[in-house]
Formats: structure tokens, C-alpha cells, sequence
């Protein structure tokens, strides 16, 4: 056999090894894409994205769209191939597995933290609108979650009400966890509370619970790292009442980063006019009871996805202001906000054609 045809049997079956190697030989990657942005003024599969009862609502227009990043999930096992082609491709992101699902999260596990964190964001939306319209919206401390194998497991409840601990009055979630740790590991610690189903009952026939129990569990220590404290096992939130009834019809999304969407289309729908002038604005960031706008994941995707929708303007949170600035898809504005006042602010600017002077973000 003639060298030259010698050496290229030789390239070829080299190149077919390396690409069978690629397609076969799984890598600890990930991908990221853009998801579905809908919009929360709109309809998703037939019905209203938000409903809301008992109060009188407005006409709206224009979009305030939510936006999501696809990503693959917790049991796939991306090959080298397929990372490289993510990688070279713009609208995607390869980022390590441990990212996505860390400590071997499972899909189911993570499904439920998002499907958790989306339950969440809403509620806190609901207040964060309502506040800022001057509505006032009652709020208590509850235990959200109980560890299993804890103390508390079998003594305390999701959705138990916090009323206090150790005679001293439970105002925010922290407090909860600053008075169990002022004991040492081992000793007991008594929790005033209203039993879930009480709390549901007197919500339901609209008065104040009576019923009250005292749970005396036994802290043991702390498992984390760093120095040692003395724990129970649960993790304490924020329940609230509303004096009408709103809605968040959006199946198959999770995690807590449509808060401030949410927050804007349900203060859109409960005041005169229109927030966007008919603009098509698009968005993204966590929000908390008090309105303040925080960071989430997947920024370049949301942008990606929302302009490919057609989004003229991204309300892009403070902290993630410079990682969208750096690939900002062209023809969409980057609006910076901080609080959904920033928001509304900016809001007004949009509808009014005054936008010279919308805080932007920078790449520093």
C-alpha cells in the first residue's frame, strides 16, 4: 500500500475513533437555552395568566413578559460532542453539571425546590404589588419546612404559625433561628404556635385563631460547617392573607425568578391605564415582600429569549447587570432596577417615549 494512501486510512480511522470517542464517552457538563417568556398581562394555554377576584381590575396592554432558561436534566449525560457544539454555539451555555444539581441533586429533588421556590415568588410578588398600592396585606411567621430525622420532625409542621419561642415574640423568619441558637446543643426550647389546620380553618372563616399549643423540643447540634450551634430542624418563612383572591395560572415553570414580572402585571391589572404605553417589555429578578429586586441564573438566555420574542426593553436586575450588558442581543434596551420602584420608574418612562435617561447597564 502506497504511504500517502497508508497515511490517510491511517488519519481517517483516527478521526473516526475520536469521533466515536466524543459521542460515547459522557463529560460533567450541562446545557443552558433560552426558554418560553410569556406574558403575565396575557394568556397562557387558554386562560389568564393572572386572575384576580373581589377587587375591581383595569384593562391592559402591551407585554410584560416573564422570561425562563431550558436546561438539561439532573440524569442526562451529555457526550463531548455535544458540549462542544454548545460551546460554539451563541445562544447556549455549557456550564458544569455541579452547577445545575449540586451535592448529586436529584430531578425529582430539584423539581420540587424550584416547584417550591415558584410558590414562593409568588406570594412574595402578591405582597410586594399590593404594598406598593397601599393594600394592606397581613403577614405571620410560619415553618415552612421540617428536616427529616430532626428534633422537630413529628413535633412541628409545614405551616405551623410561630407565634413565639421561649415566651419571646416571633416577628421576622430570623428571629426564630436567633433564639434557638442563644441555647446550647442538647438543651430544650419551647415554640408557641397555632397548629396548621387551625390557622387554615380561621383563614377559611375569616377570624383570628385562638388555638395555641406549646412544643417543647431538645436542640441537638448543628451539622454545617463552621462553629457548632444548637438547631431543631426547620426552617422558618413568611405566610400571608389577602383581602382578594389573585391567581398565578402558569403550570411547568419554576424557581423564583418571574417574581418581578409577576409584581408588575398584578399592579398593572389593579391600576387605571397602562404600565408599558403598549410596549413590549420583557424581564427577569427574584422579589422580596418589601419590593427589592434580586439576582437570578441564565441572564444571557433570558435576554436571548426575549428579544427572539420580540422584547424592545429588559428589566434586568442590578446584579446582573454586567453579565447581560456583555452580549446584549441587538435591538433590546437593558433597563437596570433595583426595587420594583426603580421598575415602575422606569415603567413610566417607556410609555411616556422618554427613555434617553433609563438607567442602562454597563459591562463594569
Amino acid at each position: 500500500m502506497p504511504r500517502r494512501t497508508a497515511t490517510m486510512l491511517a488519519s481517517t480511522l483516527m478521526l473516526i475513533a475520536l469521533l466515536c470517542a466524543g459521542v460515547f464517552i459522557p463529560v460533567p457538563y450541562a446545557e443552558m437555552s433560552p426558554g418560553p417568556t410569556v406574558n403575565t398581562l396575557g394568556e397562557h394555554d387558554g386562560e389568564p395568566v393572572l386572575q384576580i377576584a373581589g377587587r375591581k381590575t383595569y384593562p391592559t396592554d402591551g407585554n410584560l413578559n416573564m422570561t425562563t432558561v431550558r436546561v438539561t436534566s439532573a440524569d442526562y449525560r451529555m457526550n463531548l460532542v455535544e458540549a462542544v457544539y454548545g460551546w460554539l454555539a451563541h445562544d447556549n451555555k455549557i456550564v458544569p453539571h455541579d452547577t445545575l444539581y449540586p451535592d448529586g441533586k436529584t430531578e425529582e429533588e430539584s423539581t420540587q425546590e424550584n416547584a417550591e421556590e415558584f410558590s414562593q415568588s409568588q406570594e412574595s410578588a402578591k405582597v410586594a404589588a399590593l404594598r406598593e398600592l397601599g393594600v394592606p396585606v397581613k403577614s405571620w411567621v410560619v415553618v415552612s419546612t421540617v428536616v427529616k430525622g430532626s428534633p422537630a420532625e413529628g413535633r412541628l409542621h409545614a405551616g405551623d404559625v410561630i407565634k413565639a419561642v421561649d415566651g419571646k415574640a416571633v416577628k421576622e423568619p430570623g428571629d426564630v433561628a436567633d433564639l434557638v441558637t442563644e441555647h446550647q446543643p442538647g438543651e430544650k426550647v419551647v415554640f408557641t404556635i397555632v397548629p396548621a389546620k387551625e390557622q387554615a380553618a380561621a383563614e377559611k372563616e375569616n377570624r383570628a385563631a385562638a388555638k395555641t399549643e406549646q412544643i417543647t423540643i431538645t436542640t441537638r447540634t448543628s451539622d454545617d460547617a463552621g462553629e457548632k450551634r444548637a438547631i431543631v430542624g426547620i426552617s422558618a418563612g413568611t405566610d400571608h392573607t389577602f383581602p382578594f383572591t389573585i391567581d398565578i395560572k402558569l403550570a411547568d415553570v419554576g424557581g423564583p425568578s418571574a417574581g418581578l414580572m409577576f409584581a408588575l402585571g398584578i399592579y398593572d391589572k389593579l391600576t387605571p391605564g397602562s404600565l408599558t404605553g403598549g410596549a413590549f417589555v420583557a424581564g427577569t429578578g427574584t422579589i422580596d415582600d418589601d419590593g427589592k429586586v434580586g439576582p437570578i441564573g441564565g441572564i444571557e438566555m433570558k435576554t436571548v429569549g426575549a428579544r427572539g420574542k420580540g422584547a424592545e426593553y429588559f428589566l434586568t436586575p442590578a446584579d446582573n447587570c454586567a453579565a447581560a450588558a456583555k452580549d446584549t442581543p441587538e435591538g433590546l434596551t437593558l433597563v437596570k432596577v433595583d426595587t420594583i420602584d426603580d421598575a415602575l420608574g422606569a415603567l413610566k418612562d417607556i410609555r411616556s417615549g422618554d427613555t434617553d435617561d433609563l438607567p442602562s447597564c454597563t459591562t463594569s
